[in-house]
């Protein structure tokens, strides 16, 4: 090396934490560290003179499981002549340990043809551990989500069996009887007579009511399957909302878990409540879709559209709710822009490889006000 490449490396290895090294792989194969820095012995464990006089050591350093990816970044470097960025585990022999390190250096080809990199390798174990236990935290916080997500739907479910068995069954008797009662009512009291009409509007009123909760507690069309229960959804939704939604599909038939159908049924739920709250849309299009093993739930709107900072609300739960369904199925869930205006919620899970369903022509279902 020339002295004033080594005075240059000095220079900086002096300010800089971590190892500065250079790196050269030779035209046959052969890889040399033409300089390294004092911090070899802290990082690697060996010092500069026996990584210089054995360079192949520190490839036998990195983790068995880790030196592919070391492999093909180097050569993916040499061959583009772009900075090499590479992490990875080492087994440090002194200290019977294994610490993250990350190398970061920029290639040069020589007349020779070898490719030389002068650059940094940092320890980046702290960090690392650290990054690797947010992620297993995230893990762990979705699980969590969807065993409660699951728990409340469970819970759904038997409070809405319960409502129809029990109090549905209980109305049905009170109808009954105020049927007999009314039937004994005196001729001509006219007024005994509006109250028995009263008290039978009420109860009318009032198994409405259950069948509506228990509905939307637990919509028994699911039992059909998430296509029937998203047409059916849609058209709840243009008679309640008074806006004109579009159903689209071209699956016939869908083999998911319960738990899995009735998240993206609440996605689709909550999309749809969303516009009829905020969106002032005129219409709605609701389109389920399987490809390349792909399912995809897509909720478009032409209403004003969604500003970024709506998206970022603290109290966005609606939002936020969906996007941890979707999370749970091991999906994404994607917010944009309609062309034209309005919004575009997208939903995408990774369907089993066994999972029974048939693929037909898109099927539509139009409810209109």
């Amino acid at each position: 090396m020339h002295p004033s490449q080594l005075s240059a490396l000095d220079a900086i290895a002096a300010h800089t934490p971590g190892l500065v090294y250079q790196f050269s792989r030779l035209p046959d194969g052969r890889v040399e560290f033409p300089y390294l820095s004092d911090g070899c012995q802290a990082l690697l464990g060996l010092s500069a003179a026996e990584l210089q006089a054995e360079p192949q050591r520190f490839l036998e350093l990195i983790l068995h499981d880790d030196r592919s990816s070391y492999q093909e970044s180097m050569d993916a470097s040499a061959g583009s002549l772009w900075s090499w960025n590479w992490e990875g585990r080492i087994w440090v022999e002194a200290w019977k340990d294994v610490k993250w390190i990350n190398l970061r250096s920029t290639p040069h080809r020589l007349d020779d043809g070898t490719v030389q990199w002068e650059g940094i390798m940092s320890n980046i174990t702290e960090s690392k551990l650290e990054q690797l236990e947010v992620r297993a935290s995230r893990a762990r916080l979705a699980e969590l989500t969807a065993h409660i997500e699951k728990v409340k739907e469970q819970e759904r479910e038997r409070i809405a069996r319960e409502i129809h068995d029990d109090l549905g069954g209980n109305l049905t008797a009170i109808k009954m009887a105020l049927t007999m009662l009314a039937a004994r009512l005196p001729e001509g009291d006219e007024h005994l007579q509006q109250k028995a009409a009263y008290v039978d509007s009420l109860v009318d009123r009032t198994i409405d009511a259950v069948h509506r909760i228990t509905l939307d507690l637990r919509p028994s069309v699911l039992d059909f399957g998430l296509p029937a229960a998203l047409e059916w959804q849609v058209k709840e939704f243009s008679t309640q909302a008074g806006i004109a939604c579009r159903f689209q599909s071209n699956v016939k038939d869908l083999d998911l878990a319960p738990d899995q159908a009735a998240a993206l049924f609440r996605i689709a739920q909550e999309a749809l409540t969303n516009i009829a709250k905020h969106a002032r849309a005129r219409s709605v299009s609701v389109r389920l879709q399987r490809a390349r093993g792909q399912l995809s739930l897509k909720i478009t709107d032409d209403g004003k559209g969604i500003a970024p900072t709506d998206r970022s609300k603290t109290d966005s739960f609606g939002l936020r709710g969906m996007a941890e369904r979707a999370a749970a199925l091991g999906g994404t869930l994607t917010l944009s822009h309609a062309p034209g205006g309005g919004t575009v919620v997208a939903i995408k899970i990774k369907l089993p490889a066994e999972a029974a369903d048939v693929t037909i022509a898109p099927r539509e279902v139009a409810s209109t006000k």
